[in-house]
This record gives C-alpha cells, sequence and structure tokens, in this order.
C-alpha cells in the first residue's frame, strides 16, 4: 500500500506541474445528415509529452478515487458499462472518452475560476477527484440526466491541490449536453446548446462573448463605393474579418462557435467524423507560443497533442496524435466488454510522424 501510494503521489505531483500551467483544449459538437452526433476536442500542453494512452475498461472493473496527492481514498466503483477513453500522465486520469450506452465525458482545463469543496474525511465514501469523474461517469452512467443527478449527490475534490481546477462536458446519443462547473463547491450545470468548450473563464461568459462578434458572418463582403472610389474585399472569407486569431480560451471559443456553424452539414456520420478532424486543424497549437523567448522545455512536435472524436451514435472514438496524424479509431460495439480484459496502450507505438515515399521510375 505504502508503495502505490508514493507511486500515486509521484504521478500526480507530474500532473499537477503540467495542470498548474493550463492545458489548453478546444471542443465543437457537429451532427450529420443521417442523424449521428459527433463531439470532438484537443488537449494542449507545449511543456512535456503527456505520456496519453487510451484505455479499455470491461464491465466489472472496479476503480478507487485517490484524494490528496493519493493519500486518501475516496469513491469505489464498478464499472456497469464498459468504456473507451483517452488518458494522460496515468491511465486511471481519463479525459476523454465513450461508453457502451453512448455516453461521452470529457474534462477541460478550468483555472482560477472553478472552486472545490474541501476534503471532509466524513464524506470520503461519496467524495471523487476531479480528474477521475470522467471515468466514474463512463462507468456508471447512460444519460446525462443519470449522470447529472449523481454528481448533486457527491463531493469533487482535488487529485492533487497543487493543479489546476477543471470543468466537464458531458453527452449523450439523444444529442443533448451539458457543461459542468464547481462553483464556490457546489456543482453549477449548463445546457450547451452551442456545442463549444474551452477553457476559463466559465461557460456563461463565453455565450456572451459572443454577441461582441455578431457582425461576422460566412462568405465575402459586398463592394461599396465611397464617393468616386469602389471599395472591394480582397479575398474570400471577409465576412469572417475580426475573428480574433490568438489561443487564448476566449478566442478558441469564438473561432470554434463560428467555423462549426458555417461548415455545411456533411450527409454521414464517417464525413462528419473527418470534418471535425478538419475543423479542429485550426486549432493545432504550435510548440513556442506558449513560452517566453523561445525557452521551450521540451522536445515535442506540436503542444496539440492529440485530437479525439466521438461519434455517440455509432459508438465509434477516432484519434490522432501529434506523433502520427494517421485518424484511429475503436468501435466499441466490436467489443464485448463482458469478456475482454482491462488495457491501457501507448496512443503511439513509435513516437515518430511515418513518412511514406513515393517511388517515381
Amino acid at each position: 500500500m505504502k508503495k502505490r501510494m508514493n507511486k500515486i503521489f509521484i504521478i500526480t505531483a507530474v500532473f499537477a506541474c503540467v495542470a498548474g500551467k493550463a492545458l489548453a483544449c478546444t471542443g465543437i459538437t457537429l451532427k450529420s445528415g443521417d442523424g449521428a452526433n459527433i463531439l470532438a476536442r484537443t488537449i494542449e500542453w507545449g511543456g512535456s509529452d503527456l505520456n496519453s494512452c487510451y484505455v479499455v475498461v470491461p464491465r466489472g472493473h472496479v476503480q478507487t478515487s485517490w484524494l490528496l496527492n493519493g493519500t486518501k481514498a475516496g469513491i469505489r466503483f464498478e464499472a456497469r458499462y464498459g468504456y473507451v477513453g483517452l488518458a494522460v500522465e496515468k491511465a486511471d486520469y481519463v479525459s476523454e472518452g465513450i461508453n457502451e450506452a453512448g455516453l461521452s465525458a470529457g474534462l477541460f482545463y478550468f483555472p482560477n475560476y472553478g472552486e472545490y469543496e474541501q476534503y471532509d474525511s466524513a464524506h470520503s465514501e461519496s467524495t471523487i477527484s476531479d480528474l477521475q469523474l470522467v471515468p466514474w461517469l463512463l462507468a456508471s452512467f447512460k444519460t446525462v440526466d443519470e449522470a447529472v443527478a449523481a454528481i448533486r449527490q457527491v463531493h469533487v475534490t482535488f487529485a492533487d491541490s497543487r493543479g489546476s481546477t477543471v470543468h466537464w462536458r458531458i453527452a449523450d446519443g439523444s444529442g443533448r449536453q451539458v457543461v459542468v462547473e464547481i462553483i464556490g463547491g457546489k456543482p453549477e450545470f449548463y445546457e450547451n446548446k452551442i456545442g463549444v468548450l474551452t477553457n476559463s473563464p466559465g461557460f456563461e461568459w463565453h455565450v456572451t462573448n459572443l454577441n461582441n462578434y455578431v457582425n461576422l458572418y460566412p462568405g465575402a463582403a459586398d463592394s461599396k463605393t465611397m464617393e468616386r472610389v469602389t471599395l472591394s474585399p480582397f479575398g474570400a472569407g471577409t465576412g469572417f474579418l475580426g475573428i480574433p486569431g490568438d489561443v487564448t480560451p476566449p478566442s478558441r471559443f469564438v473561432r470554434a462557435a463560428f467555423y462549426q456553424t458555417s461548415a455545411p452539414k456533411q450527409p454521414t456520420a464517417l464525413k462528419t467524423v473527418l470534418q471535425a478532424f478538419q475543423i479542429l486543424n485550426n486549432f493545432d497549437i504550435p510548440v513556442g507560443i506558449e513560452f517566453k523567448d523561445g525557452k521551450v522545455p521540451s522536445d515535442i512536435p506540436s503542444a496539440t497533442q492529440w485530437t479525439t472524436v466521438s461519434d455517440l451514435t455509432n459508438k465509434v472514438i477516432y484519434y490522432r496524435t501529434m506523433y502520427n496524424s494517421m485518424i484511429r479509431c475503436i468501435d466499441l460495439k466490436a467489443i464485448n466488454f463482458a469478456k475482454v480484459k482491462y488495457r491501457a496502450m501507448a496512443l503511439d507505438e513509435v513516437r515518430q510522424q511515418p513518412v511514406s515515399t513515393i517511388v517515381i521510375k
């Protein structure tokens, strides 16, 4: 037990250093012409490799939520539903995933705005760490309604108090989606009708901020005459002139909202999945801009470490990484979650972008 505690402490300490710098995340939502609900997101951090893996969790798998740097045990839960998720730093820290019932859950960093409950040993059996809320939701519930009701009954606190607070996105196969933020120790739930999520400040602020960009529209501006001079647009897309292009969370939220809503609806789920990857290309963050004077602490190819797209209707999760832009997928319908063994596998077996040579003869 002592060795386990020490291992958990080391891992949460590493994660706290990452979270303390605030990872960036951008999430969007699309719906295909054939009715599939598609959620997509990125995760960014330019300071180090997050050692990400995917996990396959069978029904009946038991987990314990570790609190306060791994020194206290919280909720112990057994998986009612099998699920597949993408985790960072530790296999238990699933950041995004989907279960066999079509429930999706993901965490997004939320520094300086959330406030969790203080740990109370009297409630330890109903307390869960922020970094294990996603796997608990995926293991336990099939609808947003069930998840919301359950969150109201538990106490959420830090896995490591040196880290950042997070907020969460939860969605199900019906298309309903909510954002969860813990403010003053109490969970607040927001219906996410726009389908976009980034980081701080709070979700309601971001939605209100969209009103500052009511002048934006897809397409080109019309030519106008000023006195005897005709003014014409230089090129395509002038209707979006003024859309913010930096990588701060408010700017990414605005950009994601307009790119998402102006995207033409695709006829099938797969085409919509591919469209989601194309949209999120615009949110890749190059290594270097997060740190001053070129002092980049890690030799990684991109701050956008992975992008994932979940088809909630057909229960397929897709991903690509900073090391390999080839899209890979896991079809949950092809997994027998009553028999499959728990596994945690690195997202990339080889950490190098493959390049194919075209031989000209």
